[in-house]
């Protein structure tokens, strides 16, 4: 679990974060969802200790970040997995390779142990026989999963998704999505997730931070956003075709 409290974080004077609270929940799929500027970025990079917040805690399982010493930061990251917005591969690398990287970086492992693992992970997002292909040969979805692949082979105990469905048609889309949940309920990580796609929200938001201009307007899960009456919620929310048909279909129901 990650927790934060009283978050605030500022740029030259102006206030990005104003006193975020909210709980990440370990073995669900947290997503943080919001217009542009509204802070998910950032708060994103707090968590990761990219930015320094001017106020307020991050706890990793109890335990203020603020008071890790070095060494127990260079730990924490070992258990950190990212998925990044473009995929993040390296052109240079081969699948395998891309997927062995934090392997190389993080651990003292044999070769042998290594491949196993990396052929294992590869199996596990529906990648097998991919090892030898470069990254231009394989489709988006395909590079979504290597990123995926490569951010789990080191068994992560946090998951951060940075817009892991940009890009991508609504098929591939959610297949990503189920995937990543599908990971998070095996290995009872504690997986964030920054999204503008509401298929998203509908599909896989176990827990959901909803933010605006830098302030936590409404949380709970993807039942619950249906019944809320805050308007920055709602406004936001049937902006998307899909959830005014499922808004409109629960009306017809009642």
């Amino acid at each position: 679990m990650i927790e934060v409290k009283n978050l605030h974080k500022a740029f030259e004077g102006e206030e990005v974060l104003k006193g975020i609270d909210f709980k990440f929940e370990q073995g669900k799929t947290n997503l943080i969802i919001g217009q542009s500027g509204s802070g998910k970025s950032v708060l994103l990079k707090c968590m990761l200790g990219l930015f320094k917040p001017e106020q307020g805690t991050i706890k990793y399982d109890e335990k203020p970040y603020s008071e890790f010493t070095v060494e127990e930061q260079r730990e924490l990251r070992k258990k950190i997995g990212m998925v990044f917005q473009g995929g993040a591969l390296f052109d240079s690398m081969t699948v395998l390779e891309n997927v062995m990287f934090p392997l190389r970086m993080f651990t003292k492992q044999k070769k042998s142990e290594s491949l196993e693992r990396v052929r294992e992970v590869l199996q596990r997002v529906n990648l097998e026989g991919t090892e030898n292909k470069m990254p231009s040969e394989i489709s988006g979805g395909m590079q979504k999963r290597v990123s995926i692949a490569r951010a789990i082979v080191n068994r992560p105990k946090y998951l951060f998704c940075d817009e892991p469905n940009s890009g991508l048609d609504p098929k591939t889309a959610t297949v990503i999505d189920n995937l990543i949940q599908e990971i998070t309920h095996e290995n009872n990580i504690t997986t964030i997730i920054i999204t503008h796609d509401m298929n998203s929200v509908l599909e896989i938001g176990e827990n959901i931070a909803f933010l605006r201009n830098g302030v936590l307007k409404w949380k709970g899960t993807k039942n619950e956003i249906f019944k809320t009456d805050d308007e920055t919620v709602t406004d936001f929310v049937y902006s998307s075709n899909l959830f005014r048909k499922v808004r409109k279909a629960q009306l017809q129901g009642l």
